[in-house]
Protein backbone atom coordinates (compact mmCIF):
# COMPACT_ATOMS: atom_id res chain seq x y z
CA UNK A 1 0.00 0.00 0.00
CA UNK A 2 1.49 3.31 -1.05
CA UNK A 3 0.13 6.54 0.39
CA UNK A 4 0.58 9.97 -1.17
CA UNK A 5 3.89 11.41 0.02
CA UNK A 6 3.92 14.84 -1.63
CA UNK A 7 3.74 16.64 1.74
CA UNK A 8 5.39 16.00 5.13
CA UNK A 9 3.18 13.72 7.24
CA UNK A 10 0.77 15.04 9.81
CA UNK A 11 1.09 13.65 13.29
CA UNK A 12 -2.46 12.30 13.20
CA UNK A 13 -5.22 11.69 10.66
CA UNK A 14 -8.65 10.79 12.06
CA UNK A 15 -11.03 8.92 9.76
CA UNK A 16 -14.79 8.89 10.38
CA UNK A 17 -17.05 6.96 7.99
CA UNK A 18 -20.64 8.10 7.68
CA UNK A 19 -23.59 6.18 6.32
CA UNK A 20 -26.92 7.80 7.16
CA UNK A 21 -25.68 8.99 10.58
CA UNK A 22 -25.16 12.77 10.22
CA UNK A 23 -26.27 13.58 13.78
CA UNK A 24 -23.80 11.06 15.19
CA UNK A 25 -21.02 12.53 13.05
CA UNK A 26 -21.76 16.06 14.26
CA UNK A 27 -21.93 14.99 17.91
CA UNK A 28 -18.68 13.07 17.47
CA UNK A 29 -16.93 16.06 15.92
CA UNK A 30 -18.23 18.33 18.67
CA UNK A 31 -16.39 16.24 21.29
CA UNK A 32 -13.41 15.38 19.10
CA UNK A 33 -12.27 18.77 17.83
CA UNK A 34 -11.53 20.31 21.26
CA UNK A 35 -9.53 17.20 22.16
CA UNK A 36 -7.15 17.54 19.19
CA UNK A 37 -6.43 21.20 19.86
CA UNK A 38 -2.66 21.60 19.74
CA UNK A 39 -2.15 18.34 17.80
CA UNK A 40 -0.97 18.41 14.20
CA UNK A 41 -4.10 16.59 13.06
CA UNK A 42 -6.75 16.50 10.39
CA UNK A 43 -10.16 14.83 10.46
CA UNK A 44 -11.39 13.11 7.31
CA UNK A 45 -15.14 12.43 7.15
CA UNK A 46 -15.98 9.94 4.42
CA UNK A 47 -19.61 9.69 3.35
CA UNK A 48 -20.27 6.20 2.00
CA UNK A 49 -22.81 7.34 -0.62
CA UNK A 50 -25.59 7.82 1.94
CA UNK A 51 -29.04 7.75 0.28
CA UNK A 52 -30.31 10.49 2.62
CA UNK A 53 -29.29 14.14 3.06
CA UNK A 54 -26.24 13.30 5.21
CA UNK A 55 -23.72 15.10 2.95
CA UNK A 56 -25.71 18.34 2.95
CA UNK A 57 -26.22 18.25 6.73
CA UNK A 58 -22.56 17.57 7.49
CA UNK A 59 -21.26 20.14 4.98
CA UNK A 60 -23.61 22.78 6.39
CA UNK A 61 -22.37 22.10 9.93
CA UNK A 62 -18.73 22.27 8.83
CA UNK A 63 -19.34 25.59 7.05
CA UNK A 64 -21.20 27.02 10.04
CA UNK A 65 -18.40 26.13 12.44
CA UNK A 66 -15.53 27.22 10.17
CA UNK A 67 -13.48 24.03 10.53
CA UNK A 68 -12.59 23.63 6.86
CA UNK A 69 -8.88 23.58 7.61
CA UNK A 70 -9.27 20.95 10.30
CA UNK A 71 -11.97 18.71 8.79
CA UNK A 72 -11.92 17.39 5.24
CA UNK A 73 -15.15 15.97 3.78
CA UNK A 74 -14.91 13.21 1.16
CA UNK A 75 -17.88 11.93 -0.82
CA UNK A 76 -17.60 8.32 -1.98
CA UNK A 77 -19.44 7.35 -5.14
CA UNK A 78 -20.28 3.91 -3.76
CA UNK A 79 -21.22 2.32 -0.46
CA UNK A 80 -18.56 -0.36 -0.41
CA UNK A 81 -18.62 -0.96 3.31
CA UNK A 82 -16.78 -0.08 6.50
CA UNK A 83 -13.30 -1.21 5.46
CA UNK A 84 -13.50 0.45 2.05
CA UNK A 85 -14.75 3.72 3.54
CA UNK A 86 -11.88 3.79 6.01
CA UNK A 87 -9.40 2.99 3.25
CA UNK A 88 -10.62 6.02 1.29
CA UNK A 89 -9.98 8.21 4.31
CA UNK A 90 -6.59 6.67 5.06
CA UNK A 91 -5.37 7.19 1.49
CA UNK A 92 -6.54 10.80 1.41
CA UNK A 93 -4.08 12.04 4.02
CA UNK A 94 -0.46 11.19 4.89
CA UNK A 95 0.13 10.90 8.64
CA UNK A 96 2.32 9.09 11.14
CA UNK A 97 -0.75 7.78 12.95
CA UNK A 98 -4.30 7.07 11.82
CA UNK A 99 -7.22 7.02 14.24
CA UNK A 100 -10.19 5.08 12.88
CA UNK A 101 -13.27 6.36 14.68
CA UNK A 102 -16.88 5.25 14.45
CA UNK A 103 -19.44 7.97 13.84
CA UNK A 104 -21.37 6.80 16.94
CA UNK A 105 -18.61 7.72 19.38
CA UNK A 106 -18.02 10.61 21.78
CA UNK A 107 -14.53 11.54 22.94
CA UNK A 108 -13.95 11.99 26.65
CA UNK A 109 -11.54 14.88 27.41
CA UNK A 110 -7.89 13.92 27.05
CA UNK A 111 -8.54 10.59 25.33
CA UNK A 112 -6.70 11.41 22.09
CA UNK A 113 -3.59 12.63 23.93
CA UNK A 114 -3.55 9.47 26.06
CA UNK A 115 -3.85 7.24 22.98
CA UNK A 116 -1.01 9.05 21.20
CA UNK A 117 1.15 8.95 24.32
CA UNK A 118 0.53 5.21 24.63
CA UNK A 119 1.75 4.68 21.06
CA UNK A 120 4.96 6.54 21.92
CA UNK A 121 5.50 4.65 25.19
CA UNK A 122 5.01 1.25 23.53
CA UNK A 123 7.00 1.24 20.27
CA UNK A 124 6.08 -2.40 19.68
CA UNK A 125 2.41 -1.41 19.48
CA UNK A 126 1.16 -1.17 15.93
CA UNK A 127 -2.37 -0.52 17.18
CA UNK A 128 -3.63 1.22 20.32
CA UNK A 129 -7.20 1.18 21.60
CA UNK A 130 -9.01 3.02 24.43
CA UNK A 131 -11.67 1.91 26.87
CA UNK A 132 -15.08 1.91 25.20
CA UNK A 133 -17.97 2.73 27.48
CA UNK A 134 -21.64 3.65 27.63
CA UNK A 135 -22.69 7.24 28.37
CA UNK A 136 -23.07 6.33 32.06
CA UNK A 137 -19.45 5.17 32.20
CA UNK A 138 -20.14 1.43 32.24
CA UNK A 139 -17.48 -0.43 30.28
CA UNK A 140 -18.02 -2.28 27.02
CA UNK A 141 -16.16 -5.38 25.89
CA UNK A 142 -13.59 -4.19 23.35
CA UNK A 143 -10.67 -6.62 23.73
CA UNK A 144 -10.89 -10.03 22.12
CA UNK A 145 -9.28 -13.33 21.27
CA UNK A 146 -9.34 -14.38 17.64
CA UNK A 147 -12.50 -16.32 16.69
CA UNK A 148 -11.65 -19.99 16.17
CA UNK A 149 -13.85 -22.94 15.11
CA UNK A 150 -14.36 -23.94 18.76
CA UNK A 151 -15.53 -20.39 19.48
CA UNK A 152 -18.53 -21.15 17.28
CA UNK A 153 -19.44 -24.13 19.42
CA UNK A 154 -19.37 -21.95 22.54
CA UNK A 155 -21.61 -19.26 21.05
CA UNK A 156 -24.10 -21.78 19.64
CA UNK A 157 -24.36 -23.92 22.78
CA UNK A 158 -24.84 -21.05 25.27
CA UNK A 159 -23.96 -23.57 27.97
CA UNK A 160 -21.73 -22.85 30.94
CA UNK A 161 -20.07 -26.27 30.94
CA UNK A 162 -19.09 -25.97 27.27
CA UNK A 163 -17.76 -22.46 27.84
CA UNK A 164 -15.75 -23.66 30.84
CA UNK A 165 -14.26 -26.61 28.95
CA UNK A 166 -13.36 -24.41 25.98
CA UNK A 167 -12.60 -21.22 27.88
CA UNK A 168 -9.42 -20.53 25.88
CA UNK A 169 -11.64 -20.07 22.81
CA UNK A 170 -14.04 -17.51 24.33
CA UNK A 171 -13.73 -14.51 22.02
CA UNK A 172 -14.74 -11.59 24.25
CA UNK A 173 -12.39 -10.73 27.11
CA UNK A 174 -13.64 -9.02 30.29
CA UNK A 175 -13.52 -5.22 30.37
CA UNK A 176 -9.88 -4.36 31.08
CA UNK A 177 -8.85 -2.12 33.96
CA UNK A 178 -5.14 -1.82 33.12
CA UNK A 179 -2.83 -1.98 30.10
CA UNK A 180 -3.66 -5.11 28.12
CA UNK A 181 -2.38 -6.80 24.96
CA UNK A 182 -5.38 -8.50 23.34
CA UNK A 183 -5.18 -10.49 20.14
CA UNK A 184 -7.51 -7.96 18.51
CA UNK A 185 -9.46 -4.92 19.50
CA UNK A 186 -12.60 -3.11 18.45
CA UNK A 187 -12.20 -0.71 15.53
CA UNK A 188 -14.90 1.59 16.91
CA UNK A 189 -11.84 3.57 17.99
CA UNK A 190 -8.32 2.42 17.21
CA UNK A 191 -5.00 4.10 16.48
CA UNK A 192 -2.89 2.48 13.75
CA UNK A 193 0.70 3.38 13.00
CA UNK A 194 1.50 4.30 9.42
CA UNK A 195 4.24 1.64 9.41
CA UNK A 196 1.62 -1.05 9.93
CA UNK A 197 -0.32 -0.03 6.82
CA UNK A 198 2.94 0.20 4.86
CA UNK A 199 3.91 -3.32 5.93
CA UNK A 200 0.66 -5.30 5.83
CA UNK A 201 -1.56 -3.18 3.58
CA UNK A 202 -4.88 -1.47 4.14
CA UNK A 203 -8.01 -3.04 5.56
CA UNK A 204 -9.44 -5.80 3.38
CA UNK A 205 -12.34 -4.18 1.54
CA UNK A 206 -13.61 -7.63 0.58
CA UNK A 207 -15.42 -7.35 3.93
CA UNK A 208 -18.53 -5.22 3.75
CA UNK A 209 -18.90 -5.07 7.52
CA UNK A 210 -17.83 -7.21 10.51
CA UNK A 211 -14.70 -9.34 11.02
CA UNK A 212 -12.51 -6.86 9.11
CA UNK A 213 -11.00 -5.59 12.37
CA UNK A 214 -10.11 -9.09 13.57
CA UNK A 215 -8.60 -9.97 10.19
CA UNK A 216 -6.51 -6.79 10.09
CA UNK A 217 -5.19 -7.44 13.61
CA UNK A 218 -4.40 -11.01 12.54
CA UNK A 219 -2.21 -9.71 9.71
CA UNK A 220 -0.58 -7.10 11.95
CA UNK A 221 0.28 -9.65 14.63
CA UNK A 222 1.67 -12.06 12.02
CA UNK A 223 3.96 -9.23 10.93
CA UNK A 224 5.23 -8.87 14.51
CA UNK A 225 3.16 -5.93 15.77
CA UNK A 226 1.37 -5.87 19.13
CA UNK A 227 -2.04 -4.47 20.02
CA UNK A 228 -2.02 -2.37 23.20
CA UNK A 229 -5.21 -1.42 25.02
CA UNK A 230 -5.07 1.49 27.46
CA UNK A 231 -8.26 1.91 29.52
CA UNK A 232 -7.06 5.29 30.83
CA UNK A 233 -8.38 6.75 27.56
CA UNK A 234 -12.17 6.81 27.59
CA UNK A 235 -14.40 6.89 24.50
CA UNK A 236 -18.18 6.59 24.58
CA UNK A 237 -19.53 4.11 22.04
CA UNK A 238 -23.25 4.55 21.53
CA UNK A 239 -23.66 1.49 19.30
CA UNK A 240 -26.33 3.21 17.27
CA UNK A 241 -24.55 3.41 13.94
CA UNK A 242 -25.15 2.15 10.44
CA UNK A 243 -25.60 -1.58 10.93
CA UNK A 244 -28.69 -3.43 12.22
CA UNK A 245 -26.76 -6.65 12.98
CA UNK A 246 -26.42 -6.33 16.77
CA UNK A 247 -30.04 -5.30 17.24
CA UNK A 248 -31.31 -8.06 14.94
CA UNK A 249 -29.21 -10.63 16.79
CA UNK A 250 -30.50 -9.39 20.14
CA UNK A 251 -34.06 -9.87 18.92
CA UNK A 252 -33.11 -13.28 17.44
CA UNK A 253 -34.14 -12.06 14.00
CA UNK A 254 -32.33 -12.95 10.80
CA UNK A 255 -29.23 -10.79 10.32
CA UNK A 256 -28.04 -9.44 6.95
CA UNK A 257 -26.26 -11.74 4.54
CA UNK A 258 -23.10 -9.62 4.57
CA UNK A 259 -22.43 -10.69 8.18
CA UNK A 260 -22.17 -14.33 7.13
CA UNK A 261 -20.17 -13.47 4.01
CA UNK A 262 -17.65 -11.70 6.24
CA UNK A 263 -17.67 -14.63 8.66
CA UNK A 264 -16.85 -17.10 5.88
CA UNK A 265 -14.10 -14.84 4.53
CA UNK A 266 -12.54 -14.47 7.98
CA UNK A 267 -12.45 -18.17 8.84
CA UNK A 268 -11.09 -19.04 5.41
CA UNK A 269 -8.34 -16.41 5.56
CA UNK A 270 -7.24 -17.22 9.12
CA UNK A 271 -7.97 -20.97 9.42
CA UNK A 272 -8.16 -22.18 5.84
CA UNK A 273 -11.03 -23.99 4.17
CA UNK A 274 -10.94 -26.89 6.70
CA UNK A 275 -11.22 -24.29 9.47
CA UNK A 276 -14.32 -22.76 7.89
CA UNK A 277 -16.00 -26.16 7.56
CA UNK A 278 -14.98 -27.07 11.12
CA UNK A 279 -16.43 -23.78 12.40
CA UNK A 280 -19.78 -24.59 10.77
CA UNK A 281 -19.88 -28.19 12.00
CA UNK A 282 -18.92 -27.16 15.53
CA UNK A 283 -21.62 -24.49 15.44
CA UNK A 284 -24.13 -27.21 14.58
CA UNK A 285 -22.79 -29.37 17.43
CA UNK A 286 -23.21 -26.45 19.83
CA UNK A 287 -26.70 -25.84 18.48
CA UNK A 288 -27.52 -29.45 19.20
CA UNK A 289 -26.54 -28.87 22.83
CA UNK A 290 -28.69 -25.75 23.16
CA UNK A 291 -31.56 -27.45 21.31
CA UNK A 292 -31.41 -30.38 23.71
CA UNK A 293 -31.52 -27.98 26.65
CA UNK A 294 -34.61 -26.41 25.11
CA UNK A 295 -36.32 -29.80 24.90
CA UNK A 296 -35.56 -30.24 28.60
CA UNK A 297 -37.38 -27.01 29.37
CA UNK A 298 -34.46 -24.58 29.43
CA UNK A 299 -34.75 -21.26 27.62
CA UNK A 300 -33.11 -21.24 24.20
CA UNK A 301 -30.74 -18.26 24.13
CA UNK A 302 -28.79 -19.31 21.06
CA UNK A 303 -31.35 -19.42 18.28
CA UNK A 304 -31.22 -16.66 15.67
CA UNK A 305 -33.65 -16.94 12.80
CA UNK A 306 -32.16 -18.79 9.82
CA UNK A 307 -28.69 -19.10 11.36
CA UNK A 308 -28.51 -22.88 10.95
CA UNK A 309 -28.55 -22.31 7.19
CA UNK A 310 -26.93 -18.88 6.94
CA UNK A 311 -23.61 -20.05 8.41
CA UNK A 312 -23.06 -21.95 5.15
CA UNK A 313 -23.13 -18.73 3.13
CA UNK A 314 -20.23 -18.71 0.63
CA UNK A 315 -18.73 -21.89 2.07
CA UNK A 316 -17.78 -23.05 -1.42
CA UNK A 317 -16.35 -19.66 -2.43
CA UNK A 318 -15.45 -17.84 0.81
CA UNK A 319 -13.57 -15.04 -0.96
CA UNK A 320 -16.54 -14.14 -3.11
CA UNK A 321 -17.19 -10.43 -2.90
CA UNK A 322 -19.84 -9.15 -0.54
CA UNK A 323 -23.43 -8.60 -1.61
CA UNK A 324 -24.23 -4.90 -1.46
CA UNK A 325 -27.29 -4.52 0.82
CA UNK A 326 -30.23 -2.38 -0.13
CA UNK A 327 -30.19 1.18 1.28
Amino acid sequence: MELARSLPPLQLSIVIVNFRTPKYVIDCLTTLLPDIDGIDARVVVVDNNSPDDSPEIIRAWLAQHDVAGKVHFVQSEHNSGFASGNNIGIKSCHARYYLLLNSDTLIRPGAIHIILDTALRYPEAGLVSPRLEWPDGAGQESCFRFPKPFSEMISASQTGLVAWLLSRYIVAMPVQTQIARPQWTSFACVLVKDEVFQQVGLMDDGYFMYFEDAEFCYRARKAGWKIVHNPEAHVVHLRGGSSPVKEQARLKKRVPRYFYESRARYFYQTCGWPGLISANLLWWLGRTVSGTRQLLGRSDKAAIEGQWLDIWTNWRSPLKHYTLPNP
